[in-house]
């Protein structure tokens, strides 16, 4: 018995969704340009959020966390 030949959808990961948008330096969300950049994430201040840096050390994301009163050391 053969099975049905089923239309495939494209799926498109968020992040690649985002990575095409034109480079503006602002928030890939609400494009506002009031972020700041931290060694693996890119905050923006005024909607609360973080895009992940592909190749950012979450180990250097923790002690700059620690090192800013973000989080507490354990």
């Amino acid at each position: 018995m053969k099975r049905p030949v089923v239309p495939t959808a494209k799926v498109v990961p968020l992040w690649r969704a985002r990575a095409h948008r034109p480079p503006t330096g602002g928030c890939a969300k609400c494009g506002s340009t009031f972020v700041a950049r931290e060694p693996a994430f890119i905050h923006c201040r005024f909607c609360g959020s973080l895009s992940r840096i592909p190749n950012g050390s979450l180990l250097d994301q923790e002690l700059f966390e620690i090192r800013s009163g973000l989080r507490l050391a354990s």
